[in-house]
């Protein structure tokens, strides 16, 4: 199976518009069968920042082919990288119950004070 891989093995990337493949040369699946050798899939956060810079730059240089002719079962994919879109830090922001925290701070200071 590793052979196969190492043969003719393309990187899965999963991206918000479905996967892409990424088409890569023998050192680039060399290095990638060493990266995926535990696990079949893994979350781009979880990268080291050298081989997210590697990702970015093979998607940019290799592009993204979508093989409507090729179902995932018949091509050989090395490894699934999950790319997520960045969440904004305004959103998260946003969702944090900032008087519900505060209140109950200012509770426990109170009750401090009064003991």
């Amino acid at each position: 199976m590793w052979i196969e891989k190492l043969a003719a093995g393309v990187l899965q990337v999963d991206t918000p518009i479905g996967p892409r493949f990424v088409q890569l040369n023998i050192k680039q699946r060399a290095y990638l069968l060493w990266m995926f050798r535990n696990f079949p899939s893994l979350p781009q956060q979880v990268l080291s920042p050298r081989e997210q810079r590697m990702i970015d730059r093979l998607c940019e240089e290799n592009g993204f082919a979508s093989m409507p002719g090729m179902g995932a079962a018949d091509a050989t994919v090395i490894g699934r990288i999950e790319k997520r879109s960045a969440v904004p830090a305004e959103g998260l922001l946003m969702r944090l119950p900032v008087a519900a925290s505060k209140s109950s701070v200012r509770e426990r200071e109170s009750e401090a004070a009064s003991a």
